[in-house]
C-alpha cells in the first residue's frame, strides 16, 4: 500500500528591499512564519516523496534564488528584533539548498553561476564549499556550461581594455571572487589554458586602481585553489607559475616601470610564494623546477613593499589591580609605616627588648620621636599615667584591616545639586517647539543653483527707494557734534578764545566758509561739475575746484548732492555769498546795432572808437580799435574809398595780427619771468 503524496502550497518569492520596507512588523512576521512552515514541510518528506513533489516545485529554487540574493546584497535584510526565526530560515535554506543540488539532476535554475557564487559569500568556505562540491559532483557539465559563459565574457572585456565594460567586470571579479574561495574545481576550470590569466595580466596595465585591486584577487584565489580540493593540481600550478614569470620578463625589458606590473604587486601584496612553496613541501612532491620558478618570482618583490605586518600578540598587563585579600593586609602591614619610624622602633627594642612595638609607637609619639627622650623616661620609670598602665608587649597592628566593606565612607547620601542648565537666545522658539512650517527648513543654501547675478536681479527684498531718498533728505550735513577735544575742562588749561586766532571755531569757519563760496559759485555756473560720472572727474573744471577747496571727489559730488535735496540750504548759501552792495542796477548791451544810416554808432562793437570789438586790446596806449586809427572804417558806406581800403588793409594784415602776435607777445612775456616792460 502505498502512502499519499503530501500536498504542500507554493512558496513565494523572498521580497526585495523596497517592498520589504512596506511591510509592518505584523506581517513581516507572518511570511516568517509561512517560509519557515513551508520549508520545514519539504525537509520532513522522505526521499521518494521529495522527488515528486519538492523536485518538480519550480517555487522553491525561485525562493531560494530571490532569498540568498537578498541576504547577500545586505546581511540585515531580514530584521531580527529578537527572534531566532531568521536564523532558522536561514538554515532551513541552506538545508533545503544542499539536498536539492544533492539531487540527480539538480534544478537547472540553480546551477547557475551566480547563484553559486551567492551562496559561497552567504555561507562562507566551509559550508559554501559543501554546497558547490554537491552540484559539481551531480551535474559537472551544467556548472561548466554556466561557468563557460562568464569565463568568456569576462575575457573578451578583460582584453578590450577601455573599449570593453570595466564596470561590469569589475562587479563580476568580485562576486566570482567568493565562487574561487569557496571551489577548487572553479579554480582549475578557469585556468584551463592561458586566455583568462592573459587577459589578467593584460588588463592590469590600465590604471584603475579598484579594478587593480581586484584582479589582485582574482589571480591569487585561481592559483591557490590549485593546491586545494582532495587532488591538488601542482603541475598545473607551475606551469601558470612560469607563465607569470615569462610575462613579467617581457614587461621588465619593457620601458615602463618594473614594478607596475600584475606579477610585481601578487608576489609583493600576496603571501603566494610562502603558501605555494610550503604547500610543495608538505605534499612532498617537490622539483627542482618548481623551486626554480618560485625562486625567480621572489626576485620580483617590490623593494620595501607592503606585505602584511605579523599579527600582533595583545598580552595582558598585571596592573596589581583586584580585590583586597586578608593576606595582603598581613603582608604589607609592616610598609604601612615609614622606615624612619622603624628604626627608632629598632633602636629602643634594642635596648628594652620586652617592649613590643606597638608601645614604642606611643612612646614616640608621646615625645615627638626622641629616642633619648624616651629611654631616659624608660630608665627612670618616670612615664606618664596613660602610659604607665598600657600593655607594653602591644605589637604595632596594620591600620588598614580588612572589612566587610570593601568601600568605607560610601554610605548614602544626598545627590548633590546639578549643574545649572545652559541656555541661548534660541530657547523655546518655533523651532524648539516645533511649530515651525516644514517649507521653511532646508539643508544647506535654499536655492543652490541661485547665481550672483540672480539675487541681484531679484528686487523683492531691495529697499524701497522712497524710503532711500526720504533718509537722505532727513540727513543734515551741517548737524554734527561739535569737537570738545579742546575744552577747557579738557586741556587743562585756559584759553583764551577771545583772543584772534586762539578760537579753532573760527579758522574751521573760514575754511568751510571759503569751500562753501567756491561750491557754490561753481554750482550756480556749471552745475555739471558735480556729476558724478568718470569724464567728469577728468575734466579741467573738477581739478580746479578740488585744488581751491582742498576736498574728494566724493566730498564735491555729496556736497552738491546734497544742497540739490536741500532748498534751504540752497537759500541761505545764496543769500551770503550773492549778495552786491555797488549802486549799479542794471547792465546796458553793448551789442553793434544797426542804425538808419548804415553807420556805426557809439555802442557798436566794430566801430571806430575806444569800444569797439578789440579797440581795448588795440589801444593799449594808442587809442584806436581793431579797424580804427588810420581814417577809414570796415562798417561805413559802401562804395565809400576810405571804408574800402580800411577792409583790404583788415584783410591783408588779419594774418599777421590775429592769434600769431598774440602768442609772440605772450612768449616774450614769459621770458622776461611773466612781468610786462
Amino acid at each position: 500500500m502505498t502512502s499519499k503524496v503530501p500536498v504542500i502550497p507554493s512558496l513565494a518569492p523572498f521580497p526585495e528591499a523596497a517592498w520589504r520596507e512596506q511591510l509592518v512588523p505584523t506581517e513581516w512576521q507572518a511570511c516568517l512564519d509561512a517560509w519557515i512552515g513551508i520549508t520545514s514541510a519539504h525537509l520532513s518528506l522522505s526521499s521518494s516523496h521529495f522527488a515528486q513533489v519538492s523536485r518538480k516545485d519550480e517555487s522553491l529554487p525561485e525562493f531560494l534564488i530571490s532569498y540568498v540574493a537578498a541576504l547577500t546584497e545586505n546581511h540585515e535584510a531580514i530584521p531580527a528584533k529578537n527572534s531566532d526565526k531568521p536564523q532558522l530560515l536561514r538554515k532551513q535554506c541552506f538545508l533545503l539548498s544542499y539536498r536539492l543540488l544533492d539531487f540527480d539532476p539538480p534544478p537547472g535554475p540553480l546551477l547557475d553561476w551566480e547563484f553559486l557564487a551567492n551562496l559561497s559569500k552567504l555561507y562562507g568556505q566551509r559550508q559554501g564549499g559543501k554546497l558547490l562540491s554537491a552540484a559539481w559532483k551531480r551535474s559537472t557539465s551544467a556548472v561548466e556550461d554556466s561557468l563557460g559563459k562568464i569565463k568568456t565574457y569576462l575575457t573578451m572585456n578583460l582584453e578590450a581594455g577601455l573599449k570593453g565594460d570595466l564596470k561590469s567586470v569589475e562587479s563580476q571579479l568580485k562576486r566570482l571572487n567568493h565562487l574561487l574561495h569557496a571551489s577548487p574545481e572553479v579554480a582549475a576550470f578557469f585556468l584551463a589554458g592561458d586566455d583568462f590569466m592573459d587577459s589578467l595580466i593584460s588588463c592590469y596595465k590600465l590604471m584603475n586602481p579598484p579594478l587593480r585591486k581586484i584582479i589582485i584577487s582574482t589571480t591569487y584565489l585561481c592559483l591557490i585553489g590549485l593546491t586545494e580540493g582532495g587532488k591538488p593540481k601542482f603541475s598545473s600550478l607551475v606551469d601558470q607559475l612560469y607563465s607569470l614569470k615569462s610575462a613579467a620578463d617581457i614587461h621588465k625589458a619593457g620601458p615602463t616601470n618594473v614594478n607596475d606590473s600584475l606579477v610585481a604587486e601578487l608576489v609583493t601584496a600576496t603571501p603566494i610564494l610562502k603558501q605555494v612553496q610550503q604547500r610543495i613541501e608538505a605534499s612532498g612532491s617537490g622539483s627542482s623546477r618548481a623551486k626554480s620558478v618560485l625562486a625567480a618570482l621572489d626576485g620580483f618583490k617590490k623593494a620595501g613593499g607592503h606585505q602584511r605586518p605579523p599579527r600582533l600578540i595583545k598580552r595582558k598587563i598585571d596592573k596589581g589591580k583586584g580585590i583586597a585579600q586578608d593576606d595582603d593586609f598581613e603582608q604589607d602591614s609592616n610598609s604601612q609605616i615609614h622606615v624612619h619610624r622603624m628604626s627608632l622602633i629598632s633602636q629602643v627594642q634594642d635596648l628594652f627588648p620586652d617592649l613590643g612595638s606597638g608601645f614604642i609607637v606611643k612612646l614616640l609619639d608621646e615625645y615627638d620621636d626622641n629616642v633619648e627622650l624616651v629611654i631616659s623616661h624608660l630608665l627612670e620609670d618616670s612615664l606618664p599615667s596613660h602610659l604607665q598602665g598600657a600593655d607594653r608587649s602591644e605589637e604595632l597592628k596594620s591600620p588598614l584591616q580588612p572589612s566587610g566593606d570593601l568601600a568605607p565612607g560610601m554610605a548614602p547620601h544626598s545627590t548633590p545639586p546639578q549643574l545649572p542648565t545652559r541656555r541661548n537666545v534660541f530657547d523655546d522658539d518655533e523651532f524648539d517647539q516645533l511649530t515651525m512650517d516644514t517649507s521653511r527648513l532646508h539643508f544647506g543654501r535654499r536655492n543652490p543653483n541661485q547665481t550672483a547675478d540672480d539675487v541681484l536681479d531679484d528686487k523683492s527684498t531691495a529697499p524701497n527707494k522712497a524710503a532711500i531718498l526720504s533718509a537722505l533728505a532727513a540727513f543734515d550735513s551741517d548737524d554734527d557734534e561739535r569737537d570738545d577735544t579742546y575744552d577747557v575742562e579738557d586741556v587743562g588749561g585756559t584759553v583764551d578764545s577771545a583772543a584772534p586766532g586762539n578760537n579753532p571755531e573760527e579758522v574751521n569757519l573760514d575754511v568751510r566758509d571759503g569751500q562753501d563760496e567756491a561750491l557754490f559759485r561753481a554750482y550756480k555756473s556749471t552745475p555739471d561739475v558735480f556729476n558724478r560720472d568718470a569724464a567728469t572727474r577728468r575734466g579741467k573744471a573738477r581739478m580746479v575746484l578740488k585744488e581751491s577747496t582742498g576736498m574728494t571727489d566724493e566730498s564735491i559730488e555729496g556736497w552738491g548732492l546734497m544742497l540739490s535735496r536741500d532748498p534751504r540750504q540752497m537759500r541761505r548759501l545764496d543769500a551770503k555769498f550773492s549778495s552786491f552792495s555797488g549802486e549799479q542796477k542794471t547792465l546796458a548791451p553793448t551789442a553793434w546795432r544797426a542804425s538808419p544810416a548804415g553807420s556805426g554808432t557809439e555802442d557798436s562793437d566794430i566801430d571806430g572808437n575806444n569800444r569797439g570789438r578789440g579797440g581795448l586790446r588795440g589801444g593799449r596806449g594808442r587809442g584806436r580799435g581793431r579797424g580804427g586809427g588810420r581814417g577809414g572804417n570796415v562798417a561805413g558806406p559802401t562804395g565809400d574809398k576810405e571804408t574800402e581800403v580800411a577792409r583790404n588793409r583788415k584783410e591783408a594784415n588779419k594774418g599777421s595780427r590775429a592769434n600769431h602776435n598774440r602768442r609772440d607777445q605772450r612768449a616774450k612775456k614769459m621770458a622776461r619771468g611773466g612781468f610786462p616792460g
